[in-house]
């Protein structure tokens, strides 16, 4: 591959990264402290996050798999050389971002899992109680704080990737 290619990859890479890990940082921080001055009521705010997630789902699943794809592409000549995994620090921060992206790929499938559609239906619809929203609102905000701290540990990893240390 040449620099050129090998930087335009790099940027492919970075881009996706910003937006997954950013957006998330974003919906964290910013947007979902700022719904509760927004309205008193659970039940839109959950409704407010839900087609706020959807939308962000739209960008934010491509870009994952966008990145996943990149990163295994750039790790390659490294993965096809297993002695190299383990005799390197290179190899093992490489395997411990690939544990991370593994653990936050089962955390995005556990809240894929915890806010089904029928779910959101129901909490669109207004069909779901107030006891049962503010649980789901709990596991969800536990799922986000859990997909971040992964997230940023991963970009971490990506860090001393790139350093070569």
């Amino acid at each position: 591959m040449t620099a050129l290619e090998q930087a335009i990859f790099t940027f492919i890479h970075l881009v996706a990264a910003s937006i997954w890990i950013g957006g998330s940082l974003f919906i964290g921080i910013v947007f979902s402290p700022l719904l509760k001055t927004m309205t008193d009521s659970l039940e839109e705010r959950m409704q407010i996050m839900i087609r706020v997630g959807r939308r962000f789902n739209k960008i934010a699943v491509p870009s994952l798999i966008i990145l996943m794809g990149t990163g295994l592409y750039s790790s390659y000549a490294l993965l096809s050389k297993p002695e190299l995994l383990v005799a390197t620090s290179y190899g093992a921060y490489l395997i411990i971002k690939i544990l991370l992206v593994i653990a936050l790929i089962i955390t995005y499938i556990i809240h894929v899992r915890v806010i089904r559609k029928d779910v959101e239906e129901k909490i669109m619809l207004k069909q779901m109680p107030e006891n049962q929203i503010q649980k789901l609102r709990k596991k969800i905000i536990i799922l986000g704080e859990v997909t971040v701290v992964l997230s940023i540990a991963i970009l971490f990893f990506a860090s001393l990737l790139d350093a070569g240390v």
